[in-house]
This record gives C-alpha cells, structure tokens and sequence, in this order.
C-alpha cells in the first residue's frame, strides 16, 4: 500500500467519522425534543446513512463517504467505542439492588425471560426455512433459535436506567424492580450469547467443551484473582495516579475483550465481565470520577460510528413483501413475549394491573443492547441482510414505544384522582418507595 494511499484511507476515514458525529448529534437532539432516548436517534442516524436512506440519493453515496476500504478501520472505532460501553455496562451492575426482593425478581424474571426465549424458538422454527442458508453456507437450527431467543428476550439496561429516571420512577418500586430485573436479562443474555458463539465458532463437540472448560478457567480467574487484585490496587490508590487509572481501566477491559475473543466466547463478554469484577467501592469515589466516567463519555463519542457500521448493513429498500411480513411477526413476537411475560407473572407474585403493565413497558425497551447482540449475530453468520434489517426495526420500535405508551400510563393515576376530586401527591407508580438498594 503506497503512501498516498494509506493517507486518502486515513482522511476519508477522518470525514467519514466527522460526518458521522455531526449527523448523529443532530438525530440526538431531534429525538430528545421528541421525548425519546438519544440511542433512538442515534439509531436512525446510522440507518439513515446506509442504503436505507443516503443509498436512494444518486451518486451512491454511502460508498463515497464511507468506501469498503475505508470501513474495517471505521469498524475498529466503532469497537473500541462497543467495548469501553461493555464494560461500564459491567461495572454499573449491582449485585446490591436484587437484595431483599428474591422471590418477587424470581418470579417474574421467570416469566420475563422464560416466555420471550419460548416465543423465539417458536419464531425461529417460523422462519428458519427461509433465513436457514446465509452467505452460501446452511446454520444449524440449534444455534439459530438459540441466537433469536436470547434476542427477544433481552432488555436494554442502559436506556431502561434513563427513562425510569426522566420519568421520576427511580424512587419507586416498579423502578427498582425493572433494573433489577434488566440487569439480569443482561447478565443471561451474555451468557447465552456466549455459548451460541462458542458452539458457532467450534468445529465439533470436542472444541466446543474446550471452549466452554477455558470460559470457566477464564471466569474463575477473574472471581479468584482479578477481582481480588483491584479491589487491592483500589484501596491503595491516591489522587496522583487519577491522570492514569482511566488508560489502565480500558486497557484491562480490552484486554479481557482479547482474551475472550481467543477462546471463542467473543470479546464484549470479556469487556463486560472485566466491568463486573471492578470494585464498587473505593476511596472517596476515585475511581468513579477518574476512570468510569472519562471511559462514559469516551464510548458515548465513538459509539455513533457502531450505529453507522449497523446502519451500512441495514437495507430496507431491499426488504421483500415476505420480509416486511416477518418484521411484523418480529415486532409483534418481541412485544407479546417480554410484555405479556412480566405482566402474567407479575400479576402472579400479587402486582396490581397498572404496575404490571407499567413493568412490561419498561421491560419491552431493547435499544442498543439488541444492536450488539444482533451485531454478533450478523457477524457469526447467523443473521442474513434481511432478517438482519427486520430485527434491527424491532429494536427500533420496542425502545421508540416505550416513552410515549409510559407517559399515557402514569397519567391515568393523576386523572383518576383529579375525577375523584382528590390530589395525588404520591410517586408516578402510586407505589411505597423500596428499602436501600
């Protein structure tokens, strides 16, 4: 590759991601006047640069501003960005906020996450026959529901956590209760992301234990040593090393994202479990200040080129009337299965209908955890173009109803009370407020 080359690589590549950061900012900023998550905007953003919309102009510009040569170093970017947001996923998780409501979280996570993966099998042996051979080559059935299972049933923590706090729900029960809840959908989902990767990735039944023997090893090295290792490094740390603990922060990230990447388990549940090993606790909060949130914001400003590197491979203008027919089954599957689970079980463990309900909303919102999980899944081959696109428009449409389905719900207390001539001065919930977390 000559010189001139590589620095037309490196300045288109230098546009492309000045471009990206401009329009997603714009979509940003459009989605929050519309009461939406940035993420949505976001989202549409990156599928408004692909095929789907920029692709329609002539010139072909998707190509123009973001040519295949250029895009495996975009994709880079858009890891690293990936990554950094695994681990602060990891490192928000709190073991703390399940204490004190097992058998309520029991029970219905039961049904928020058993009727979802029974409904994605049942959609996966729907569409198997027509999304069965990717790229030229068969899947197997097995793998295929697996991977549509752990899909419909997840919930994304991270934009959940933003709308319970818009909403005024993060003093609630119902609030409480959906990131518990949340959490562990993330917590399964990786684990079952994990194992469809590893059997995808091995070549028999063999490699298959081998790599499920060195994820073990790998998890336990992590619990028994590493955890261990910096919770002592963290006691010790003073402010003259605050410049420095955000590089060693995400250079331990990556570097477990390395690791599980080589034994087959994919990198972001290395980043992810490397956020969940870091300690919760460290004197006065330096850690917190000097190393989560620079990490934060890093992946906040990279991540609008993931958005962009799933909107390339989004194509909605080749979607078929067959296709169009299966998002729907999609969307309509996704719904039922995650708000009729939460709401059928949490009526069981003695939830009123209105909280139920307001549980299923919240729980319904996929947003960017389902992009990386169906990244993977376009990336091990699993997931054709179409079916692809079809179920990014499900994480689209699940995470774009919450906010305005929430907001009509909680306004039905107040009217109601309003009617009754009384004033309601309780939570939005109309809920006691939990214990500690």
């Amino acid at each position: 590759m000559s010189a001139e080359h590589t620095e037309w690589i490196t300045l288109t590549a230098l546009g492309g991601i000045a471009l990206v950061l401009v329009v997603g900012a714009a979509f940003a900023a459009l989605a929050r006047r519309l009461r939406q998550p940035t993420v949505i905007g976001e989202i549409t953003a990156g599928i408004c640069l692909g095929p789907s919309l920029l692709g329609l102009l002539p010139g072909e510009l998707p190509e123009q501003f973001f040519p295949p040569e250029v895009r495996p170093y975009l994709n880079v970017v858009a890891q690293v960005g990936l990554l950094l947001f695994m681990f602060t996923i990891g490192w928000h998780f709190d073991s703390a906020s399940l204490r004190g409501r097992g058998r309520a979280t029991g029970t219905i996570w039961l049904g928020a996450a058993a009727l979802p993966m029974a409904l994605g099998f049942g959609l996966a042996a729907c569409l198997y026959g027509s999304y069965q051979v990717v790229n030229g080559e068969r899947i197997e059935f097995l793998h295929f529901a697996l991977f549509l299972g752990t899909a419909i049933s997840i919930a994304a923590f991270p934009v959940l956590a933003r709308i319970i706090t818009d909403k005024q729900l993060h003093h609630t029960r119902t609030g409480h209760l959906a990131l518990a809840l949340a959490a562990l959908d993330d917590i399964l989902a990786w684990c079952l992301l994990a194992c469809v990767v590893a059997l995808v990735s091995a070549t028999g039944a063999g490699t298959f234990l081998g790599v499920i023997g060195w994820g073990l090893l790998y998890i336990g090295v992590m619990l028994a040593v590493v955890r261990p290792v910096l919770a002592a490094l963290a006691a010790r740390a003073s402010t003259a090393l605050a410049p420095v603990l955000p590089m060693l922060a995400a250079a331990g990230a990556l570097a477990s994202a390395y690791v599980t990447s080589h034994i087959g388990l994919h990198a972001i549940f290395g980043a992810f479990f490397f956020g969940l090993v870091m300690p919760r606790t460290d004197q006065h909060g330096l850690l917190r200040q000097s190393a989560l949130i620079p990490i934060e914001h890093t992946s906040k400003l990279l991540l609008p080129v993931f958005f962009v590197i799933t909107g390339l491979a989004v194509d909605l203008t080749a979607l078929t009337a067959t296709g169009a027919l299966h998002m729907v089954l999609i969307i309509a599957v996704a719904c039922a299965g995650k708000l009729g689970g939460v709401l059928l079980f949490s009526r069981l463990s003695g939830m009123g209908w209105h909280e139920s309900y307001t549980l299923g909303l919240l729980l319904n919102t996929r947003g960017l955890t389902e992009l990386v999980i169906l990244n993977v899944g376009l990336g091990i081959g699993l997931l054709s173009t179409e079916l692809f696109t079809a179920m990014v428009m499900m994480a689209l449409v699940t995470t774009g109803m919450t906010s305005p389905l929430l907001s009509r719900t909680l306004r039905r207390p107040a009217a109601t009370a309003v009617a009754s001539g009384q004033q309601d001065t309780r939570p939005a919930t109309a809920l006691p407020s939990p214990g500690p977390r």
